[in-house]
Parts: structure tokens; C-alpha cells; sequence
């Protein structure tokens, strides 16, 4: 994927920020550029912008725990600031940003102003790269110095508490802002696949909110099924007797969605509503739950592919088993190879088993 083509614009000095990436901040720094810029800000207090950089990755790295590698800066400060501040790991964005943004948390403060260190002028050393004998301390000095009068087409000028963008690139950053945003979004998203090569659905992680669609229809349409051959479901978890019309219980994911990011079929099931607050997103233990799980599900696949062999949800089945009928039978073995990993890979990168 390549950036927009300008004529008068030198995009390969844009392009060549991405040739060698060891940390996310590069890809973060220019995605909230261009979200502030869309708002109409053109001279940008950078504490807005380290803001607005934490507030997008707070979900990939809080909700949906995706590592960006142990030295990270930026996933060190997100973890930091979720430790310091009174903030939920789904918060939503609005809050995160007028929250972390005019907050007087020492530490919160710390971390934000860490990134003023490196990340504005080394975002612009391919418009002034280091000259022979230079110190990285006299290259960042004439960055800030020569970017001021926007020499060599730069990007924006540096300042002490702020940015002001170039305005010869202002119509190229707004006309092209969607492209330029994807593209960061795919670099990013191969940056962390290489640092999480086992974890599903790595680019929807980077770029989707903490929010899960609703299950009505998987209820109404499949499980109600199943509740009314059986009349009523026992919890895996509790042992509490479940009836549909008397909603006490919520359907949820066995494994959480947070981290296997779907609403398949084979990964839902009916649970106590009051455990399923309970649970959150914490892993079930495989010895203790497997079982009662894979027999449910087994009992519902049966049940609705005895009754609606046409039902679009039996469909969710064919990423485990290839063939859906009942010769073939829900097997065991091979429900348990598919499950197993998932839930070992979610609680390597930081799930939490329930106690």
C-alpha cells in the first residue's frame, strides 16, 4: 500500500518515516495528527496530541490486549495511566480524551510529556537528516530551529508546547485522510501481527472500539431452539437452572470476545446473568469447563440440526468441522484441539483465568 502522489509535495520524505519501524509510536503520532487536523486544529499543543495517541491505542492494549512488544513506550504508558487514573479498560473515547487530557495525575502528566523526548522531531529527520558529526542532541536542536520557518516543504514546525502544520500540506492531509489513516492502520497492523503472529483479528483490534454487537438474533434464532426441546439449561459455571422466558441468564462467550473478536456460534452459550458480570473477560478452565461446554453445544447442534438443518447459524460450525451433518457427529477431540489453543494464547498474552 502506497501514501496519495502529490506533485508538490515531497511524499517521499513522509514515506521514508515508515521505512524502519522498531515502535508504534511513529504510526500512532501521524493517525492523531490527521484526527486533529480533521477537527480543524492547525497549531496543535502536543500534549493534545500524546493525548490523543494514548486514547487510540487504549483499546488495542487495555481491552483487547495486544502486545506491541515488553519496551514499547507507548504500551508502558497506557498500562501506567489505566494503573493511575479511575478509568475502565472499555471507557469510552470521549471520556479517555477530556479525562487523561486535563488530568493532574503527576504520573499521568509524566508519561504524556515523555514522548516530547523523541517522537515530534524524530518523526521529521527525513527533512533534516543527521549531518556528519553531528550529535542527536544538535540534529534535534536544528530540527526545531529550521522546521520553524518550514524549510524544505516540512510537514509541520516544531515548537515548545506545540506543532503548527505547513500549510501547503493542510489539503493533502485533509482530502487524503482516510487513505492516509489506512495506511497506517496496515502498517501497523503487520508491525503487530509479527509481535502477536498467534492472536485473531489483529486489524479490527487496532481499529474498532470496545463495544460488542448484539445477540438477539443468535438467541432468538438459535438457542431460543434449544431451550424449548430441553424446557430448561443448566450453567456450566454455577449449575443454576436457566429458562428463556424467565431471562435469568445472558448469552456470552466461552472465550472472551475481547480477545477472539467474533460472535460464532460455537464460542456462545447461555450463562447465569448475575455470574456473567462476574466473569468479565476472564478465561474459563479448560479441565473444569471444557466438558459441560463441548456437551452443550453438541445438545444445541443436534437439537437445530434436527429441526432447521437450513439455520444460518450451523454455518459458524464449518471453521471446525468442514462438513455439518449428522453422520459426521460433533466430535470431541477435534472441538477440544480448536478451543485449547485459543484459550492458552489469550491467557499468554495477559488474559486472566477464573479463580
Amino acid at each position: 500500500m502506497n501514501l496519495p502522489i502529490s506533485k508538490n509535495l515531497p511524499i517521499n520524505k513522509l514515506a521514508s518515516v515508515f521505512g524502519s519501524t522498531s515502535a508504534s509510536y511513529k504510526f500512532y503520532w501521524l493517525i492523531s495528527l490527521i484526527e486533529l487536523i480533521e477537527e480543524g486544529h492547525v497549531e496543535i499543543p502536543k500534549k493534545k496530541i500524546f493525548t490523543r495517541m494514548i486514547v487510540n491505542t487504549w483499546y488495542t492494549i487495555n481491552y483487547f490486549q495486544v502486545s506491541f512488544g515488553p519496551q514499547d513506550k507507548l504500551q508502558i504508558a497506557v498500562k501506567n495511566i489505566l494503573e493511575e487514573e479511575n478509568l475502565q479498560k472499555n471507557e469510552k473515547k470521549l471520556n479517555l480524551q477530556n479525562h487523561i487530557e486535563n488530568s493532574k495525575n503527576k504520573i499521568t502528566i509524566k508519561e504524556l510529556l515523555h514522548f516530547d523526548k523523541n517522537v515530534p522531531h524524530w518523526f521529521l529527520s527525513p527533512w533534516y537528516p543527521k549531518r556528519d558529526f553531528e550529535t542527536n542532541s544538535q540534529q534535534k536542536s536544528r530540527i526545531y530551529k529550521e522546521s520553524q520557518s518550514f524549510s524544505n516543504d516540512v510537514l509541520y514546525a516544531l515548537h515548545k508546547d506545540y506543532i503548527a502544520v505547513n500549510p501547503i500540506w493542510l489539503t493533502y492531509l485533509k482530502s487524503n485522510s482516510k487513505v492516509l489513516k489506512d495506511y497506517c492502520y496496515w502498517n501497523l497492523s503487520l508491525f503487530l501481527q509479527t509481535r502477536n503472529p498467534n492472536v485473531p483479528d489483529i486489524p479490527n483490534k487496532i481499529i474498532r472500539l470496545a463495544t460488542r454487537n448484539s445477540l438477539t438474533k443468535q438467541t432468538n434464532e438459535f438457542w431460543k431452539l434449544v431451550f424449548k426441546e430441553l424446557g430448561s439449561i443448566n450453567c456450566i459455571f454455577t449449575g443454576t437452572k436457566l429458562v428463556f422466558n424467565e431471562k435469568n441468564y445472558a448469552l456470552d462467550h466461552f472465550i472472551p470476545h475481547a480477545f477472539v473478536s467474533h460472535d460464532l456460534i460455537w464460542n456462545l452459550l447461555p450463562i447465569e446473568k448475575k455470574f456473567n458480570s462476574h466473569k468479565s473477560d476472564k478465561l474459563p478452565l479448560l479441565d473444569k469447563h471444557f466438558d459441560n461446554f463441548f456437551e452443550l453445544q453438541k445438545q444445541a447442534y443436534e437439537i437445530v440440526l434436527n429441526q432447521n438443518p437450513k439455520n444460518k447459524f450451523l454455518e459458524d460450525y464449518l471453521t471446525i468441522f468442514p462438513v455439518h451433518n449428522k453422520s459426521n457427529g460433533f466430535q470431541y477431540l477435534r472441538f477440544r484441539e480448536n478451543i485449547e489453543p485459543l484459550i492458552t494464547i489469550a491467557h499468554n498474552n495477559g488474559f486472566l483465568y477464573m479463580e
